[in-house]
């Protein structure tokens, strides 16, 4: 049976700095509606987060959590610190959720959440001149950015979560083979991912042969694998809706030349990126580490969008956190923090001088930047 895996003192302290971070901005109440930040707060981990959720957080007292009345038995079991408020089909948690904004004062919403629909929106426009005194704010991203910072306990997870990445990558690879199926070295994978401790991850695994190499986020077909096929495997174990992803490319047949010197910078790149990661560097130093390597070998025409991004709490359809993507860009303030992990990518395609990727989940822990996933 599922059970929360945060103590009392973990969602404590969660809740008093969303609290901090309330008071900085003069708010008197949050109106959430991102799945991961739900979890975040609570520690909800169920699929119902395909219909909207609504967590409602006052400056002091209980939260309140509104969803489908028929989630109860799963809240009761799995949430402990807020009181549940469910919705039939034929009401809204909007809805619901109105009569206890009366009086709220300072609100804050999501406006950026991929929970909070324009429907919602308009519904809660609809009830503003019945709440004269409910001044809005978008405080998207507010509790997104305590996130990126994990705690003892979440490092943990993600430390659990970094084990089953490697096993299911183990097996991928054992699995791969000229002629085999596509769909064996899933189901490989996959079964490797849950026997080693995984939950169901955010998406993937992404497993496709080099000439779908270009199809961002797509996975297995129908096909088998051939004797030259470049093969590249990315893929996240999880643990308690966290993740750590990893991925490589991978050649079944005689690896070229080119490809082979493009691994070596790739690798290069990848222990120059973990070498800067370390507190109080900035996201944009952590690329320009990487992007020198590139620059060195010759390839200073060839950039990327970013060399990894922020990674932990995931609910479906992704693993990336939410519906944006923080990255170690060319042009980000971001401050490096300890507690911070990071999906690291060393990225190769169309160089025109050979392809070659390999990434891995870095956490940036008390001792320093650790390579939570490994592979053969």
């Amino acid at each position: 049976m599922y059970r929360n895996p945060f103590s009392d003192a973990e969602l404590d302290r969660r809740l008093a700095a969303v609290r901090a971070a309330m008071a900085r901005r003069r708010l008197d109440m949050l109106l959430l509606s991102s799945p991961e930040n739900i979890f975040y707060l609570t520690g909800l981990d169920h699929w119902g987060y395909f219909a909207p959720h609504l967590l409602i957080v006052p400056a002091a007292g209980e939260m309140t959590l509104i969803t489908r009345a028929m989630e109860a038995v799963t809240i009761a079991r799995q949430v402990r610190n807020a009181r549940f408020l469910g919705h039939s089909d034929s009401e809204t948690a909007i809805a619901k959720a109105v009569p206890l904004l009366a009086g709220a004062g300072r609100l804050g919403i999501e406006a950026q959440s991929a929970g909070f629909s324009y429907a919602a929106g308009q519904a809660l426009s609809a009830a503003l001149p019945d709440l004269p005194d409910l001044p809005l704010e978008d405080v998207s991203g507010l509790i997104d950015r305590l996130r990126l910072v994990k705690s003892a306990e979440e490092q943990a997870l993600m430390r659990q979560a970094g084990k089953v990445s490697s096993a299911a990558m183990a097996a991928a690879l054992e699995a791969l083979a000229p002629g085999v199926p596509e769909r064996e070295v899933a189901a490989a994978c996959s079964a490797a991912m849950i026997r080693a401790g995984g939950d169901p991850p955010g998406f993937g695994p992404f497993l496709r042969p080099g000439r779908r190499l270009a199809e961002e986020h797509t996975t297995w077909g129908d096909s088998r694998y051939r004797g030259d096929d470049r093969v590249l495997l990315e893929l996240a174990g999880c643990v308690g809706r966290y993740h750590a992803p990893m991925g490589r490319l991978v050649h079944l047949g005689p690896m070229p030349d080119a490809d082979a010197a493009m691994a070596e910078i790739a690798h290069t790149a990848f222990d120059a990126v973990v070498a800067a990661l370390t507190p109080g560097a900035r996201a944009r130093e952590v690329y320009g580490a990487w992007q020198a390597v590139v620059d060195a070998a010759g390839l200073p025409e060839y950039r990327r969008h970013h060399c990894g991004y922020a990674v932990g709490i995931g609910v479906p359809p992704s693993w990336t956190g939410g519906n944006s993507v923080t990255g170690l860009r060319h042009d980000s303030e971001m401050e490096i923090e300890t507690g911070m992990s990071f999906h690291i990518l060393s990225w190769f395609t169309e160089t025109g001088r050979g392809e070659f990727f390999t990434s891995d989940c870095v956490l940036l822990g008390p001792n320093g930047a650790e390579v939570l996933t490994h592979a053969a």
